[in-house]
């Protein structure tokens, strides 16, 4: 049969006639002889095969006598009395008899005698001959193969062109759990207990039609023993070809591979939880941000160990009101993040991130804050989401979910319980394991230092802001002939508070004193030496010094500091003259703007930082007209990373060449569009504008 053609309907093709049977059969492979002897011994049928097994062709022998030609002297007399018994009497004679060759030696042959009587009742002797050495080699490969089959530790199974079994050995009846008879006569997907048993039936259909084997194919599923274990075979498909290429069907293998699935499957899990481990490691933390860091790793969690996640952290433990352990009463939950592989009504039944839980003692996350253990339920009922979830609300959004396993770990950090990783499965069928705490143990052993250290350090930042700010000048007074506004804006989270700050100090006279720094250097330190500072400016400008000399006396203070160095600006602004008189301490230059004039930068002495010390401060006069602009800054306003400081300075005059804007907008306008969002300095602004002085 051509390899592209189907295999001939069997059943449909029964009764419509005789069928020549192809070369190559069982006869033809036994070379099976037919001789036929009369009355009188002699030889009156010949088959070609004869010719094989005795050497004489039909015309050598037809006619003479079969004793002389096939059977030496000394047989005679054995030879007559056997075909005397069979002619006499009809009896069937079998056995094996030394026949003479042609060639001269002596065969064994296996002889099946019997009587035939014409109609005329004339008697003839029959015997079907095959050469004993044929039949002893067929025989043994016979039983080899089944031996083989049967004693085969790998499965193997039969089936005809219609893919219905004919053979199951043994071990394919141990590793589908099904007896080998039920599998006689039926197709693959009526017995086999497998997951896609339907692409296996196309696998056999395939190598049944194209004659393409197909070697070790990899299965796995589970089988019908009720273990619920899976298993792992490698199979292969071939087809079945008789002498000639008759396709006489299509048989399969199964080895069992399961131990080294298992194995594999095993080595890959510790492989993916060595890859999670180090993403956490590169992932949480990267701030100094709790709600960050939380978010970090729910978004590790999730999808490789749960199919949702949440980081709840005790109330008492953000604000630092934790006293000694607690092991009973409830306990007051913030969400600090939430996550999930995939939409999901139960994420809208946890708690929303930002939102305070109170949780009683016999509630699961509880529980787990209080012993400082985890908590696994491997398989979660009815009760098990009631002692999970904030209300019965909940719970019936989480079993709607599908959520069918629990495991909630304790974030621990220096010896103190901070809170929870709550992790949960839905669609992953798997149930959380003694593995897969010791994984969500390490991930949450590694998060809660991040956490840990992120609310010390915004405790400090926080702590830092409020001093500074509060050092800081409150609504500026009312001023003679002049307008100020001020913004500042503390460093970004990741760092530590700065030491920047302005001042706005009216001086006799109806002058103003305006005043701008930058205590090199952050947090609290900073901060505290910024208000120190501030503090003996405005004492210094209650003494009516000049500007160069306030400067000198604050260098002197600056120089008595620890380690500290600062910049400042000092300028005074005299409305009755229309004067500013400013000196500089190593600041950036203000900038001056007049209407219907480009911006300008001050051409000022630069003078040296505050506590250098040994270096003249000089004092520089400008005319300061009602309707122009002074805009005092500092460096973390225009300074960059990446840009040289000339250009972010012309960017600066670029910003401020247009249209004016109110001098508050201007504060907001300047920090919003020139401030770089990857630095990480803090910005203090002001702007004064004059205004006409009334007549006194």
């Amino acid at each position: 049969m051509p390899a592209d053609e189907s295999p001939p309907n069997q059943e449909s093709d029964q009764g419509s006639g005789p069928e020549p049977a192809p070369p190559g059969g069982l006869l033809d492979l036994l070379g099976v002889a037919a001789v036929v002897v009369d009355g009188n011994g002699r030889i009156v049928f010949w088959s070609p095969q004869a010719e094989d097994v005795f050497g004489y062709s039909a015309p050598e022998v037809l006619g003479r006598h079969a004793a002389h030609i096939l059977v030496r002297g000394d047989h005679h007399h054995l030879v007559a009395r056997l075909f005397a018994e069979v002619l006499n009497t009809g009896a069937t004679w079998a056995g094996a008899f030394p026949i003479r060759h042609k060639d001269g030696s002596t065969r064994m042959v296996e002889f099946r005698n019997m009587r035939l009587l014409d109609e005329a009742g004339g008697a003839y002797a029959l015997g079907i001959a095959a050469d004993q050495g044929k039949l002893k080699q067929v025989e043994t490969e016979l039983a080899l193969s089944r031996r083989l089959v049967s004693q085969s530790p790998i499965g193997l199974g039969l089936l005809d062109t219609e893919l219905r079994y004919l053979l199951v050995n043994p071990a394919l009846d141990r590793i589908t759990g099904v007896p080998a008879a039920e599998h006689i006569g039926r197709l693959p997907h009526e017995i086999l207990p497998f997951q896609h048993v339907e692409t296996i039936e196309s696998a056999l259909r395939q190598v049944l039609r194209t004659g393409v084997p197909m070697i070790d194919q990899y299965l796995v599923g589970r089988t019908a023993d009720g273990l619920g274990h899976d298993e792992a075979w490698s199979v292969s498909y071939y087809r079945l070809e008789g002498p000639g290429g008759r396709v006489m069907g299509v048989a399969h293998s199964v080895v069992d591979v399961s131990e080294r699935h298992r194995a594999a499957m095993e080595a890959e899990r510790v492989r993916r939880r060595l890859v999670l481990i180090a993403d956490a490691s590169a992932r949480v933390g990267s701030t100094l941000e709790v709600e960050r860091t939380a978010k970090e790793l729910v978004e590790v969690a999730v999808p490789d160990l749960a199919d949702m996640a949440a980081v709840d952290v005790l109330d008492a433990v953000l604000a630092f009101r934790r006293n000694g352990d607690r092991s009973e009463g409830p306990e007051l939950f913030r969400a600090l993040a939430v996550a999930s592989a995939y939409p999901t009504e139960a994420t809208d039944a946890a708690d929303q991130v930002g939102e305070f839980a109170t949780y009683g003692a016999d509630r699961l996350i509880t529980q787990c804050v209080h012993t400082g253990r985890p908590v696994l339920v491997a398989q979660v009922g009815a009760v098990d989401l009631l002692r999970i979830a904030r209300d019965r609300a909940a719970a019936a959004d989480f079993d709607r979910a599908g959520v069918h396993s629990y495991l909630a770990v304790p974030l621990i950090a220096r010896n103190e319980v901070l809170g929870a990783l709550d992790l949960m499965r839905a669609r992953n069928p798997l149930p959380f394991d003694e593995d897969d705490v010791l994984l969500a143990g390490e991930l949450a052993a590694r998060a809660a230092v991040a956490i840990d250290n992120a609310r010390w350090y915004e405790s400090v930042r926080n702590a830092a802001e409020t001093l500074q700010r509060s050092l800081l000048p409150d609504v500026p007074p009312q001023l003679t002939g002049l307008a100020v506004a001020s913004l500042y804006q503390p460093a970004q989270a990741s760092v530590e508070v700065g030491g920047d700050w302005y001042d706005v100090i009216p001086l006799g006279g109806e002058r103003t004193a305006l005043v701008v720094g930058d205590v090199m250097g952050n947090g609290i330190d900073a901060a505290s030496t910024m208000g120190r500072l501030r503090t003996a400016t405005r004492a210094y400008a209650d003494l009516d010094l000049a500007p160069e000399q306030v400067l000198q006396h604050l260098d002197k203070i600056t120089g008595r500091l620890e380690h500290y160095i600062a910049t400042c600006l000092y300028a005074v602004y005299d409305p009755r003259r229309g004067e500013c008189l400013i000196s500089n301490a190593g600041h950036l230059p203000p900038v001056l703007l007049r209407a219907g004039h480009r911006p300008e930068l001050l051409d000022l002495p630069s003078g040296a930082p505050l506590g250098v010390g040994g270096v003249p401060f000089h004092a520089t006069a400008f005319r300061f007209s009602p309707g122009d602009r002074l805009i005092l800054y500092t460096d973390g306003l225009v300074e960059t990373r990446h840009q040289p400081i000339d250009e972010r300075l012309t960017a600066l005059l670029d910003v401020l060449d247009g249209s004016l804007r109110p001098l508050e907008e201007t504060c907001r306008w300047l920090v919003e569009t020139l401030r770089d969002p990857d630095d990480h300095d803090d910005v203090a602004v002001l702007v004064a504008e004059a205004h006409p002085t009334p007549q006194p």
